[in-house]
């Protein structure tokens, strides 16, 4: 048994010599392995370094500040819209809804009538105030005189279509033309040589054939800024309360230039809010009524 042992250790030692070169040769392998943990600490370092350079991110949203500021760009837009020297900007289907000048006008559609007409007329007299009247043909044909009474103390006169239909503007161009006509005839039957230079739609509701068709009459298409609803009275409602909400409304909406709508029809709550708007209105404002003279070319 001693042979084969020592047989089996010669041959380890003929193993081992040979691997020498092997080992000697893996010394370099092993120090040129080294800097790799060098430099797996330094990565570190560079990684370390990343957020100096992913600093400036951070500050982007700094740089999105501006997108921020864009609405306030469109701030100065609508005060420009509320200055009435940048000109007439435009309702529906391009009606008018301000003056163009510095003087705020008072509108009253839907009449006359025979009870708040005659009590808007004395109020505006006392207050030496001129207004336009948005008249309804059938209501013209039904008071003339308080008609001939609005020409006769100064006021505009403006076409309201004949029976106040909201959807008159959807029908075709030839009926809309002959409603705008017939009421024409209403108010100059009533009040001879009046001038109507304008044309408010019923409820705002203009379309381009609408506009049209009182354009080709001689009318200039009127819509509003200012609204208060006053032919609104939600249930329980008081009328003390009906008024002071048109009066907050106006006060709070009005701006030079300004066209406000109101109704003188069966609305006795809007002539007791007028008693006190105006004096408010004339000590901020010039009260104006539209020029009765514009687009008057026969209609």
């Amino acid at each position: 048994m001693r042979t084969p042992q020592v047989l089996l250790l010669g041959l380890a030692l003929g193993l081992l010599a040979g691997c020498g070169t092997t080992v000697t040769g893996a010394a370099p392998t092993t120090s040129a392995a080294a800097p790799a943990p060098a430099a797996a600490r330094s990565a570190p370092a560079r990684a370390a370094g990343k957020p100096k350079s992913a600093a400036p991110a951070k500050r982007r949203p700094v740089r999105t500040k501006p997108a921020k500021s864009r609405p306030a760009a469109g701030g100065p837009a609508r005060s420009r819209a509320a200055k009435p020297a940048k000109g007439h900007p435009h309702g529906p289907a391009g009606s008018l809804m301000r003056t163009g000048r510095a003087g705020v006008a008072l509108t009253f559609d839907d009449g006359p009538d025979p009870v708040q007409t005659p009590a808007l007329l004395d109020l505006l007299r006392r207050r030496h105030v001129k207004a336009t009247f948005c008249v309804v043909g059938r209501n013209v044909r039904a008071y003339p005189e308080l008609v001939r009474r609005i020409a006769a103390e100064g006021h505009t006169l403006c076409n309201h279509t004949w029976k106040h239909s909201l959807t008159l503007g959807r029908q075709r161009p030839a009926v809309i033309r002959a409603d705008l006509q017939r009421t024409n005839d209403a108010i100059r039957k009533a009040a001879p040589g009046a001038k109507i230079a304008y044309m408010r739609a019923p409820g705002g509701n203009f379309t381009p054939a609408f506009v049209r068709a009182a354009t080709d009459l001689g009318m200039t298409s009127i819509y509003w800024q200012v609204d208060p609803r006053d032919w609104e009275h939600p249930q329980g409602e008081t009328p003390a309360a009906h008024e002071a909400k048109i009066v907050r409304v106006v006060q709070k909406r009005v701006s030079r230039g300004a066209i406000v709508l109101s109704h003188d029809y069966r609305q006795p709550g809007t002539i007791a809010a007028y008693r006190k708007l105006i004096p408010w209105l004339q000590k901020r404002y010039r009260l104006v009524a539209l020029p009765r003279d514009v687009s008057a070319r026969a209609g």
